[in-house]
């Protein structure tokens, strides 16, 4: 292909990475890979998430719900596009306007300070919330992943490939009727009794191997994740990191700095386990994660059970009970909950048929 740029090319279904070709048209990408299979990508049924910033590598995205990628580093790609296809240019960013966005960048850093200085005490949660839907998703998967390094390289990472699966099944369940995403979904499983889970930035929900073990079943393990995975969709935990974390993680975060992000990863990791969402964060991923269920045919009545368990332990629960630290839970919120459920009245497929769920909880081991 005369003139073609250079990438890489993922399918979706595995992590393999292969060279690709790439030729622009009026209409669409055309592709080349190394073993001579050819693919035709539209402009309409593409999506740029990543490549904004100078420097940051290109990615595209098309399909549902685990999208083919293709990332590609030649900064002129960008510009090529929009001089070959100007009527699908509204669909990516465009390069010349990359000065006016690092100025705005700036001014609204400086800005953020500004008022972060003046007003503390309302002023970092609200530029919070603000900045939080601006950051790049390639910043917020890499401080994800360090958050996550960081967390599990004091305790056992659990690693059991068919438990793991199907657990990962449950994940795969609840996004396949969900709009497309920008995010790669994943969970990981520490080998701590304590009976938490928390969203991270970028995508990774974290499971501590005592809430797994508290669940009794696949449903009711489907509600927590529901209720993490919109924590992820809203952003509401980079919003909260964002709003707990120093400055410099503020000022990172405006410019986009992915090197920035990795060095706080550390200190990410450490308020992960402390972060108190607010009552109205808690209740949105409540009625967005019930919503989920519902949209994907699994009983919400998993989700309910598991939060009223968890209420019923409220009163005098030992230290190891730290879910109810990081997502208080309102006798209101699970009425509300209730009632969302009940005005419902659909079949529901059963999760996991013919696993043991018994089985499954131990995937941190015997």
């Amino acid at each position: 292909m005369p003139g073609a740029f250079t990438g890489y090319y993922f399918d979706g279904r595995s992590a393999a990475r292969r060279p690709a070709s790439i030729r622009l048209a009026a209409s669409g990408l055309e592709i080349a890979l190394a073993d001579g299979a050819r693919l035709w990508w539209p402009f309409r049924e593409v999506s740029q998430t990543q490549g904004f910033y100078r420097g940051e590598q290109i990615r595209l995205e098309r399909g549902t719900p685990f999208p083919e990628i293709l990332l590609v580093d030649d900064s002129a790609f960008l510009s090529a596009l929009h001089a070959t296809a100007p009527g699908f240019g509204h669909r990516f960013h465009d390069p010349r306007r990359r000065r006016a966005r690092v100025l705005l960048a700036i001014g609204a850093a400086a800005t953020a300070v500004a008022i972060g200085a003046v007003l503390y005490v309302w002023g970092i949660p609200a530029a919070a919330g603000i900045l939080a839907a601006r950051v790049p998703v390639s910043w917020e998967e890499r401080l994800g992943q360090a958050a996550v390094d960081q967390l599990a390289a004091s305790r056992r990472r659990c690693i059991d490939r068919d438990r793991e699966e199907a657990i990962g099944a449950i994940v795969k369940r609840l996004m396949e009727p969900q709009p497309i995403s920008p995010y790669t979904f994943r969970v990981t499983v520490v080998d701590d009794g304590t009976v938490n889970a928390f969203a991270v930035p970028g995508g990774q929900v974290v499971l501590l191997r005592g809430l797994v073990e508290r669940t009794r079943t696949p449903e009711e393990l489907a509600g927590v994740l529901a209720h993490e995975l919109q924590h992820v969709i809203q952003r509401h935990a980079t919003r909260l990191l964002l709003q707990h974390a120093s400055t410099g993680l503020v000022l990172v975060a405006v410019s986009g700095d992915i090197t920035g992000a990795m060095a706080y990863g550390i200190e990410s990791a450490r308020m992960l386990g402390t972060l108190r969402y607010s009552r109205h964060l808690e209740s949105e991923a409540d009625v967005e994660g019930l919503r989920m269920l519902l949209a994907a045919d699994v009983d919400p009545r998993g989700m309910i059970a598991f939060f009223e368990t968890m209420r019923a332990a409220e009163r005098g629960a030992p230290a190891t009970f730290r879910y109810l630290t990081s997502h208080p839970l309102a006798a209101d919120r699970v009425e509300a909950l209730k009632q969302l459920a009940g005005s419902h009245t659909k079949e529901f497929r059963p999760l996991l048929p013919g696993r043991d769920w018994t089985d499954v909880r131990r995937v941190c081991g015997d």
